[in-house]
């Protein structure tokens, strides 16, 4: 192993030294001062704001870090031995995040190289789809009531001002995205990814549709089979165990929120077959998914072995290529900058406040693991590559009105203004 060699071959302060060192050349943004485990106090940066200082406990622990800097910076702060002395772990994050940015586009050409065995790794059939999402979504329920709005939405919020509560910006997203579907009453809409059911409850409430969700997640599908039953639209919006890819229904209008980014790459023109042959011959599909502004590159190590295994955002190159082998009209494209910025920044805040139960459900290493997931992913929406892209798809060039207007009269008819 690199961090085992690396630990056997440089001495402790030595390799120190070089992490002082490679820090000088990335921290573009703010100022960081280390502490290392024999007392000194290492200040990098810019001397502006955010000010961060965290101490390193284990004389090991620089080497391990040179090794590999994203895995250990999270493994060091779940087992303790990465210290919030001053500052935020949220700004310790953006200055981390920043860095690594800069680090980044130096290895371009090691990702280039490497980049067909990050396909391979992501290979993602039924039975390892399955496993993966078990390993995050079949937490507790009561868990995620910690830190999500009331109807349990676990992607991305919609800020038309950007002071709106959590509640209120989910809401918004629900609309938006109805919008883009324009529904009739009773079409058939097949939710591919529909968590704990609030989009197709929603679906079925303001629009009248009957919606068909998909999950893998057995703890998902027992409260959005409850929340539809305790509605009375169990008639209207049913919730199955299922992969996409055994789906066999056709429907009226697909949409899929916050799924994409598990299907994989070696998938994409299995998953857009999959929208074009369930689509009706005038059907419209709405796909929402965390992506990155960057060339096509390896998913963060760290979030990949503890948060979302088999997980990737996938740069928009990668996307329309499939989509462009698959047929389908892009009938209309808009990417969301700061949005999901300012969602994880809500659930960090309710996490925290409900920190106490998290660590009584789990354990003090959980809660810092997913402190640490919440915060890093904030940075990667404010100063990294992320974004949230949602792409409108058609079979028929002629299946949506000429120009965008039906979306925001839709939009102002379902909030009522």
């Amino acid at each position: 192993m690199l961090r085992q060699a690396l630990s056997s071959i440089i001495p402790e302060r030595a390799a120190y030294e070089l992490l002082v060192k490679l820090l000088r050349r990335a921290v573009r943004l703010g100022s960081l001062a280390l502490i290392d485990p024999w007392g000194e106090r290492h200040v990098v940066g810019t001397g502006d704001a955010p000010f961060v200082t965290v101490r390193l406990t284990e004389p090991g622990e620089a080497a391990r870090l040179l090794a590999s800097p994203s895995l250990r910076a999270g493994e060091a702060y779940m087992d303790g031995s990465l210290v919030i002395e001053e500052g935020s772990l949220r700004d310790f994050l953006l200055i981390g995040v920043a860095a690594a940015g800069e680090l980044a586009n130096e290895a371009r050409a090691v990702k280039e190289i490497a980049a067909p065995l990050t396909k391979l790794r992501r290979h993602n059939p039924i039975a390892r789809a399955r496993a993966n999402v078990a390993h995050h979504y079949d937490l507790s329920e009561e868990f995620y009531t910690l830190f999500l709005d009331d109807d349990l939405q676990y992607s991305c919020a919609y800020f038309q001002s950007g002071d709106e509560s959590l509640e209120a910006a989910q809401a918004k997203k629900k609309r938006h995205i109805a919008a883009k579907l324009r529904l009739q009453p009773g079409a058939k809409v097949l939710d591919v990814g529909s968590g704990w059911g609030g989009m197709a409850l929603e679906l079925a409430r303001s629009c009248g549709a009957r919606v068909d969700g998909l999950t893998l997640s057995q703890e998902q599908l027992a409260v959005a089979q409850a929340r539809a039953g305790a509605e009375g639209l169990q008639d209207r919006v049913r919730f199955h165990l299922r992969d996409y890819r055994e789906e066999a229904g056709v429907y009226d209008r697909i949409v899929s929120v916050g799924m994409f980014e598990h299907v994989g790459v070696p998938h994409y023109g299995e998953f857009f077959d999959m929208v074009r042959e369930r689509l009706a011959p005038d059907g419209v599909a709405l796909i929402h998914a965390i992506g990155r502004k960057d060339p096509p590159s390896d998913s963060d190590p760290w979030i990949d072995k503890y948060i979302f295994p088999g997980g990737y955002c996938p740069s928009l190159s990668e996307v329309f290529a499939a989509i462009e082998k698959s047929g389908l009209w892009v009938t209309d494209m808009e990417v969301l900058r700061l949005h999901y910025a300012e969602t994880l920044s809500r659930w960090y805040e309710r996490f925290q406040a409900g920190r106490d139960t998290a660590a009584r459900l789990y354990d003090e290493r959980f809660c810092r693991m997913w402190e640490f997931y919440l915060a890093a992913c904030e940075a990667g929406f404010r100063v990294g590559s992320l974004m949230v892209f949602q792409i409108q798809l058609a079979r028929d060039v002629a299946a949506l009105p000429l120009t965008r207007d039906y979306m925001v009269d839709n939009e102002r008819r379902l909030a009522g203004t």
